[in-house]
């Protein structure tokens, strides 16, 4: 297929580039600069320059495509506008077709549970509450949308645990609250390898929780890497704000519909085991 892909360069979208890349498929990547366009160019895409926030102007480059997925961020503040113009855009660009497209959520929705399923209450922190209504919009829409909730991605030395990795001072690791939360982990080859199923796969208006099986707590991530030191909770949230927040959740998963449903199998390395394995030299 002739594939439309936003974020291509960032962690998620460039592992989903190549795998999209190996599997076959033609992908045209949304960036920002020339420079940008030359890396994805490097990796085997298209590189097009373009404004994401402009639904008019995505909606005309998707209808050129068989199927599209979206892993871009905002940045910050503007993450809820970015999300709704691509969202118009695939709306716009799809509907009375079979086209999939593939939108990225994030596990945070379902707040503090010990047993993640898609069909879980949702109890999103601040920090991503707007994805709520977004994402029920776009699945209830009527195109073949399915949305990806990846859990803490991982690997090559990148994403939300490298944080933990260039903590150590003084020989400690410093943990985010007392470090008893749960993390639902992924890897980002096997987590690229999922968006490509649900791509070719899924029937549409369905979320599948992308997570390997693994949730460590964040205590035993740290003790990966060294002696740790715990924060009192609020002073997390006091440092970190909503992101702290969100990094206090204590969430498991099993990933199980994607595994029944699409055959999917994580078989990267877990993330204690990359920690041990020194992270920051995994790059």
């Amino acid at each position: 297929m002739k594939i439309l892909l936003t974020g291509g360069t960032g962690f998620i979208g460039s592992a989903v580039l190549d795998q999209l890349v190996a599997t076959g498929h033609r992908v045209t990547a949304v960036v920002r600069s020339q420079k940008s366009s030359l890396h994805v160019q490097d990796a085997g895409a298209t590189g097009i320059i373009g404004d994401l926030f402009n639904a008019d102007w995505l909606a005309a480059e998707l209808r050129g495509h068989d199927a599209a997925i979206h892993t871009a961020a905002g940045g910050d503040e503007r993450d809820a506008e970015l999300n709704e113009a691509v969202i118009d855009a695939a709306i716009a660009a799809f509907s009375g077709t079979q086209k999939p497209f593939v939108h990225t959520g994030g596990i945070w929705v379902y707040g503090n549970n010990p047993a993640i399923t898609e069909t879980s209450p949702l109890a999103a922190p601040d920090l991503t509450a707007w994805r709520v209504a977004s994402e029920q919009r776009l699945l209830e829409s009527g195109i073949r949308a399915s949305v990806v909730q990846p859990g803490i991605v991982y690997g090559h030395g990148k994403g939300i645990p490298a944080m933990l990795a260039a903590s150590p001072e003084a020989g400690t690791v410093a943990l985010f609250g007392t470090g008893d939360q749960r993390w639902t982990t992924v890897h980002v080859d096997d987590l690229a390898d999922l968006y490509v199923r649900v791509l070719e796969q899924a029937p549409g208006g369905r979320t599948y929780v992308g997570v390997s099986g693994q949730n460590p707590t964040v205590r035993e991530l740290g003790e990966a890497l060294g002696e740790v030191v715990a924060e009192d909770p609020a002073a997390t949230i006091e440092r970190l704000g909503g992101f702290g927040e969100a990094l206090l959740l204590d969430q498991q998963a099993s990933g199980q519909r994607a595994r029944s449903e699409l055959g999917w199998q994580p078989t990267r390395p877990s993330l204690v085991d990359e920690l041990r394995a020194g992270y920051g030299e995994a790059a």
